[in-house]
């Protein structure tokens, strides 16, 4: 494949991106249930998550270590939970190199950053909904998240 190529693929795949993170803010921001777009060959299909009746009672959430971000639990989220408000990438400090937001056991107040995420080349900064101390970290800073994935948990 020949440079020129490789570049015009690459703007093919990022305009691709762009124009499906549009239609998930079109599709949140609307009662549609889905939306299809068929485009040269091209079919795409967002639609809004089903909700699932809650999961048996949750077991011992576990902890992070600093510097350390646990995995999801395939059984949900905790009820303390603060979620992403949209699909992007999430940073849970201002700049590369810089002190993390929050980490395992950092007490958070309603309203206080915990972490950033970048969407539509835009950064929005990402606030607590919850008052308490910080038990769990989801997601490694750096990695792609879905509208309402669990990022931190809470506890009061």
């Amino acid at each position: 494949m020949s440079a020129t190529t490789s570049a015009s693929a690459q703007a093919d795949t990022s305009g691709l991106i762009d124009l499906i993170d549009q239609l998930e803010t079109l599709l949140n921001a609307s009662e549609l249930s889905e939306i299809e777009v068929e485009a040269g060959g091209t079919t795409v299909l967002l639609r809004k998550p089903v909700a699932l009746p809650p999961a048996g009672s949750p077991g011992v959430p576990g902890h992070a270590s600093p510097g350390e971000p646990a995995a999801a639990q395939p059984d949900g989220p905790s009820p303390y939970a603060v979620v992403a408000p949209l699909t992007g990438l999430f940073y849970l400090s201002p700049s590369p190199g810089a002190e993390p937001y929050v980490v395992d056991g950092t007490h958070v107040m309603v309203g206080q950053v915990i972490g950033l995420i970048e969407a539509m080349k835009l950064f929005n900064e990402i606030k607590s909904d919850r008052a308490g101390r910080v038990t769990r970290i989801y997601v490694e800073s750096g990695a792609l998240v879905k509208a309402k994935q669990p990022l931190i948990e809470v506890e009061p």
